[in-house]
């Protein structure tokens, strides 16, 4: 069938070692300096959980190889516009937006990572921007729940 010979011609092509390449990470420097060949982290990293449902995370530890932005090759980039910086990371770790949220930086310059928080919070007494019948100012919102699923946005990432 077509799915046998679909792999049987990607088995038969070759690809030199030497000509695979890490995953980019893209984005936006906050602060600092990046530079070609500077050795970096990502956290929170590679994250499982242990048979008690404990969360583990390990920062993925590489190197940056290339950096661009636009069509621009760059040596080292400082805050302000988008950039692609090329590692050595594992390209099947960096595809379907897999490590949206982590974030990036020398090694040991990172903040710990969390797994639980404690928030404080403040509900508005008005939905904004929601459509309401006649002159009405807004739909009055409601206590939060027990058990209530929350979205929290945190920068790029959002958990919930």
């Amino acid at each position: 069938g077509i799915n046998a010979e679909y792999g049987k011609q990607w088995y038969q092509r070759r690809v030199r070692v030497d000509s695979l390449k890490g995953g980019v990470a893209g984005g936006s420097l906050l602060k600092g300096v990046l530079k070609v060949g500077q050795e970096i982290e990502v956290r929170p990293g590679i994250t499982t959980k242990d048979a008690e449902g404990n969360l583990h995370c390990v920062p993925i530890r590489s190197r940056v190889l290339t950096m661009f932005a636009e069509n621009n090759d760059l040596q080292y980039a400082v805050p302000g516009g988008l950039i692609g910086v090329g590692t050595k990371i594992d390209p099947t770790l960096c595809i379907g937006d897999r490590l949206v949220g982590h974030v990036i930086g020398s090694e040991g310059s990172l903040p710990p990572i969390y797994t639980l928080i404690e928030i404080q919070y403040h509900l508005m007494r008005r939905l904004l921007g929601v459509r309401t019948e006649g002159k009405s100012k807004g739909a009055k919102v409601d206590n939060l729940s027990k058990n209530e699923v929350l979205l929290v946005n945190i920068g790029s990432l959002s958990a919930g």
